[in-house]
């Protein structure tokens, strides 16, 4: 990760803000165990509801439609972004010094996901576009010494084409509409409002409880009951929550090294959650081609 992205990494009390620019190619075989590990749960489901081995021959029925290199370039692309924000999470220092860790990732509640992989094992005809998973990009916790959550991290990744002003103000503050008067507005629809709006605790810790009862009860067994205490109804016991914004693409043809999209120095105003933030730039040369080349290398030639 060092010799593939520069980091300059700023911290303002509850404000962190990391910029990673790319400074050297990276070979995608580096990446593929991460990124096969953060897809294996969700591959595990699908493939199994879809009735597909879980690495079929070639010649296997279905075999095209194994999960997630079968998927559209935009789905891709999405969910490139929140790996690499998993990634990052857990490389990278962020404000609070948190040991966090991500133990799966909640690709298997993209509902759209399950249902496209089990229609094209059937017909390799029904390519489609995706709807996204609903719900949060991914979450994280921090353990204390017996196993307890004692704090969580709730991610936002988004990846863009190119990263400029314009599509960076798209993604925060919402798209252009009509303000009534012959004018043009932000619908304020973006993921400022979406931060702001988030629950204490959020149906992703439902969802990563859900999966952790399932795949490894005993190993976390007092995250799971920790879990349960923050999201009951009556009388929830509050786990302290991190907010994290990541932001991943193409460097614009403008972008000037070292420079960064969103506030480096100081939280933006219009963040109002009052939760630690932390805030997160990635600037690649060449993204796609890097994502293309590592999706289609997954679980190649097992």
């Amino acid at each position: 990760m060092a010799a593939w992205l520069n980091e300059t990494n700023q911290v303002d009390g509850n404000y962190g803000h990391l910029l990673l620019e790319q400074q050297a190619p990276i070979d995608p075989a580096q990446l593929r165990p991460y990124f096969e590990s953060a897809h294996l749960d969700a591959r595990e489901a699908f493939h199994g509801d879809a009735g597909l081995d879980l690495h079929p021959d070639a010649g296997d029925p279905g075999a095209h439609a194994q999960y997630p290199a079968c998927l559209p370039l935009t789905a891709r692309r999405g969910l490139f972004g929140e790996v690499l924000c998993g990634l990052v999470t857990e490389r990278y220092s962020f404000l609070g010094d948190q040991n966090w860790t991500i133990p799966v990732f909640l690709f298997r509640h993209h509902a759209d996901a399950r249902k496209y992989v089990f229609a094209l094992a059937r017909d390799p005809a029904r390519q489609r576009q995706l709807h996204g998973r609903h719900g949060n990009d991914f979450i994280a916790i921090c353990l204390d010494g017996n196993g307890l959550v004692v704090r969580f991290l709730a991610g936002e990744a988004k990846w863009r084409k190119s990263l400029t002003p314009g599509e960076v103000e798209t993604l925060m503050h919402g798209q252009w509409e009509d303000d009534g008067a012959g004018g043009k507005k932000r619908s304020g629809l973006g993921i400022w409002y979406g931060l702001n709006r988030e629950l204490a605790a959020p149906d992703g810790l439902r969802q990563l409880q859900s999966i952790l009862k399932e795949r490894d009860p005993q190993g976390y067994a007092a995250a799971i009951l920790s879990l349960d205490r923050a999201l009951i109804l009556r009388g929830p016991i509050v786990i302290p929550r991190t907010d994290l914004v990541m932001i991943s693409g193409n460097a614009a043809k403008k972008h000037q090294p070292g420079t960064s999209l969103l506030p480096a120095d100081a939280a933006p105003a219009d963040y109002t959650a009052g939760n630690p933030l932390q805030v997160v730039e990635v600037i690649l040369q060449d993204g796609d081609t890097l994502i293309d080349q590592l999706y289609d290398s997954l679980w190649a030639g097992i």
